[in-house]
């Protein structure tokens, strides 16, 4: 079986990868910027790899998961791993889900003696 492709061909590789990128990258509409939590909490869980590091903390006795930044981002700008690592004490400043998801993006992070911002 012989496939052809005419002149069409390039621009509809150009848009399967644009729509691919689009599904694969979530966006941040799910959370409500005009609500800003920054609690201080002890880190429970800690992933620091890809697609981005998070963390799991108690505020007021209920487990909220955090979204970090991508690590790459995180290094670069001073954070090591280890100022995350369950046990340490972090101050995060983000924002919760709209929806009621105890699960909030953050802005900064305070963690290790420094403050490192994640966007």
């Amino acid at each position: 079986m012989r496939f052809r492709f005419g002149p069409a061909a390039p621009a509809f590789a150009a848009a399967a990868l644009v729509a691919t990128a689009a599904v694969a990258h979530h966006g941040w509409s799910s959370y409500d910027a005009e609500r800003v939590m920054r609690p201080t909490a002890e880190v429970l869980e800690s992933s620091w790899g890809s697609p981005h590091g998070a963390l799991v903390i108690a505020i007021e006795g209920q487990r909220w998961d955090v979204v970090l930044a991508p690590v790459s981002r995180m290094q670069t700008r001073g954070l090591v791993e280890g100022d995350i690592a369950v046990g340490q004490t972090v101050t995060v400043e983000g924002y919760p889900r709209r929806d009621g998801t105890r699960e909030m993006r953050a802005e900064r992070i305070t963690a290790g003696g420094k403050t490192v911002e994640l966007r």
